[in-house]
């Protein structure tokens, strides 16, 4: 690295303001198309554009042509059998969030990744059930098909089991979020997650642990607790639960914290010494194998009155038509679902892509998940999405490609078809123990509160808002609340932000804020304000605001005083009140002249000051006769830092041009430094200049600016500091006028002194 102290750096060039900028180095001007133009270029089709379609929409294609089975297909068959166990069991576990029978969740791990090998881009995720969404789908089956209660007035429902309903409610809910996610991909609306901030997806799962930790309780303590749904549902879960406290099924109590215990213990040991160890060990595995061998030998399930899994049909059962009715009953869930199962996905694609140097595309992971969950909830499975801990699975045990995933699907098919039913005597504590210990990471990430309080407030405030709105109002509305919160941030730092005034680094061409160094000073006679954000219709009141406070005025009112002075004055003369003699305005009457507070025609206070009837030029920083006061002004520059302003709109347009006018009006020359040209741009379409803004307060630097102002105001020329009384100055109209004229040609010269900083 090379030490500051000791490098310097000097540049000579002319000064440039845009005008002369442009003058000098010619401007490409380019044709922008139409939207008919983009249309036809959509619809061209080419022998290039329909081999990239092709390979876009088959990902597979692409990925399939440089397999290396030599170096690739052990670690990808290793690590497909590694992840289709755990898949197995997370499949069954997640179901009970969904609030339908076990066996339906192994078919959320084997018909979603079929259609997801030929479709998706990334190749590390293990697609699957996420313990968010089946609650999510839970809460809407609760609510259609209630425990213990009559069902929603559905046609469909006639002559159907209660499992029987629930399974059409979350097949269909998983139809719709298939459909939803298609359609964004095929609009390439993949874009949408990007309004989804890691804060806000942060409190929003660590409140769905909380939702779930809660969900699992009946099982680990092996209660009847019937599923709520809606606005405080955790409350009255909760409620129901204390109260059959004293009911607690101990077999169960006791397998659920043996489980969670050896559970925890040995992730601990698998994150300590993963770099050690060949493959994690799958104690999630071992121990359900244990707890069935446990539950068989003692007869859990009778004897003792355990909820176990039961029976599990050993063959797919035949698709079903999705039901129109129900789609109307639970579009509101559907959309959400579809939004948080593609975001969370997407995220943990994400990692994996850029850890194996591979491209992600955003919208076709949409259409590849819709496709996915049209497929899966056709077949009754439960929504699809990925789960980080079994994703983590299939990557860390060396797998390439979606050919692990595969494997793994076909894993899940060898269980529903073939060994399913040694898992009949599996207690169902073993899946809330095994479905709670792996909330611990979601869980955790409340210790990240502190840091962002201390770091970034709104942020903290989107975090918490989200996770206690998720919480006391259910999932779908406080994920609605979590998006407004984060929308109202960004408002509040867009319509707040922290303007500043520039002061200059001596000896350089270097401008900082005046408060944050020691070593500075500001331009005498000169302000500069820096804007850090666009400016639009929200906070253009906000900056001429922040701009008054910063020059210490306000141009409006000091204008209005003159104008009132200026008449005044003029009227004391016509009346012989006021003579001009040779040290100045002398008032013949020593009474002092009230002002009016006669405002009525603010039209012509607001306009420039207009020194025609007056035989002098009246300094207005100097004591005025008759008593009349003008606030002074200090300042004859106002530079405007734009190098952070991205965008105006048309409100912020008119906004800012009527206060360049107020500075103008004045007598304060102002300049704008650092625009970007499109904005240059649309002020000339939108009218923005005239005779009073022209296009030569532009300049390309702060510094350029500052040299072009002291040559056009000299050090010796301008006024210090105010301390006693001022001179007042007179001369007469025609000489005014004849030397506004001169320094007008000065500043409108092509001025390109060199410099040297």
């Amino acid at each position: 690295m090379l030490r500051p102290s000791s490098q310097r750096y000097s540049v000579t060039r002319p000064l440039y303001s845009e005008d002369n900028f442009e003058d000098e180095h010619a401007k490409v001007y380019r044709k922008h198309k139409s939207l008919l133009d983009h249309v036809k270029q959509y619809f061209t089709c080419t022998p290039e554009r329909a081999k990239n379609a092709a390979i876009s929409l088959l990902p597979i294609i692409g990925w399939m042509k440089i397999y290396s089975v030599k170096d690739w297909l052990l670690n990808d068959i290793v690590s497909g059998i590694s992840t289709g166990l755990v898949a197995v069991l997370q499949g069954l576990a997640f179901s009970l969030l969904a609030s339908i029978p076990t066996w339906y969740g192994l078919y959320a791990a084997f018909f979603p990744v079929i259609m997801y090998f030929f479709l998706g881009t990334s190749r590390h995720i293990s697609v699957g059930s996420f313990p968010v969404l089946s609650l999510m789908v839970g809460t809407a089956v609760n609510r259609l098909v209630p425990d213990n209660s009559t069902a929603a007035n559905i046609t469909a429902f006639e002559g159907l089991s209660e499992d029987e309903k629930k399974i059409l409610v979350s097949a269909s809910l998983t139809f719709l979020v298939g459909l939803f996610q298609l359609g964004m991909g095929l609009l390439q609306a993949g874009f949408i997650v990007k309004y989804l901030s890691d804060t806000l997806i942060s409190g929003f799962t660590t409140a769905a642990a909380i939702h779930i930790l809660v969900s699992q309780l009946k099982f680990v303590l092996g209660l009847t607790v019937p599923g709520f749904s809606g606005p405080l549902a955790i409350i009255h879960t909760l409620e129901s639960v204390f109260t059959q406290i004293t009911s607690t099924n101990i077999h169960d109590l006791v397998t659920s914290i043996v489980v969670m215990v050896a559970v925890l213990a040995v992730k601990e040991i698998n994150d300590r010494f993963k770099s050690k160890l060949p493959v994690p060990i799958p104690i999630e595995v071992i121990m359900t194998v244990i707890a069935c061998g446990v539950s068989y030998a003692f007869d859990f399930g009778k004897k003792h009155r355990v909820d176990v899994v039961g029976k599990i049909p050993n063959t797919i059962e035949s698709p079903i038509a999705p039901n129109l009715q129900i789609f109307q009953m639970i579009a509101v869930e559907a959309f959400p679902i579809a939004i948080v199962g593609f975001a969370v996905a997407f995220a943990v694609a994400k990692v994996y892509s850029v850890k194996h140097d591979y491209i992600l595309d955003g919208n076709q992971e949409l259409i590849a998940f819709g496709a996915s969950n049209i497929f899966g909830g056709a077949f009754k499975s439960l929504v699809a999405s990925t789960a980080l801990s079994r994703s983590a699975v299939q990557e860390s045990t060396g797998g390439r490609t979606q050919i692990a995933g595969i494997l793994s699907a076909v894993i899940v098919l060898v269980v529903i078809l073939g060994i399913g039913f040694l898992l009949e005597p599996l207690p169902k504590s073993v899946l809330g123990a095994v479905v709670i210990v792996n909330l611990k990471g979601m869980l955790m990430q409340v210790t990240s509160v502190p840091y962002l309080w201390k770091k970034d407030r709104p942020d903290c405030i989107v975090w918490v808002g989200t996770c206690l709105a998720a919480i006391f109002l259910g999932l779908d509305l406080g994920l609605a609340v979590g998006l407004g919160l984060e929308l109202l941030t960004v408002v509040f730092r867009a319509q707040f932000p922290r303007c500043s005034v520039l002061a200059n680094i001596s000896g350089t061409d270097i401008y900082r804020d005046r408060k944050d160094y020691v070593n500075i000073y500001e331009p005498e006679g000169v302000k500069i304000f820096r804007i850090p954000s666009p400016i639009f219709f929200a906070n253009i009141d906000f900056f001429r605001d922040k701009l008054k406070d910063a020059v210490g005025f306000n141009p409006l009112r000091i204008l209005r005083k003159r104008n009132k002075a200026v008449k005044k004055i003029t009227k004391m003369i016509k009346k012989g009140e006021l003579t001009l003699t040779s040290d100045g305005l002398q008032a013949t009457c020593s009474m002092p002249i009230e002002e009016s507070d006669d405002e009525s025609n603010m039209e012509d206070l607001d306009k420039p000051t207009d020194y025609s009837d007056l035989p002098i030029q009246v300094n207005w920083n100097a004591e005025l006769p008759a008593n009349i006061q003008v606030p002074p002004v200090y300042i004859h520059s106002l530079v405007l830092d734009f190098s952070a302003v991205s965008f105006l709109d048309i409100s912020a347009l008119k906004g800012l041009q009527a206060a360049l006018k107020e500075f103008i009006r004045i007598d304060v020359d102002v300049y704008i430094v650092g625009c970007d040209p499109y904005i240059i741009e649309k002020l000339r379409d939108c009218k923005f200049f005239d005779d009073e803004i022209k296009t030569s307060i532009f300049f390309l630097t702060i510094h350029d600016a500052m040299l072009f102002i002291h040559e056009s105001h000299p050090m010796n020329t301008v006024s210090g500091k105010v301390s006693g009384s001022f001179q007042y100055q007179y001369m007469s109209n025609e000489l005014a006028i004849q030397e506004k004229e001169e320094m007008k040609m000065k500043v409108d010269a092509d001025i390109r002194p060199e410099t040297r900083f």
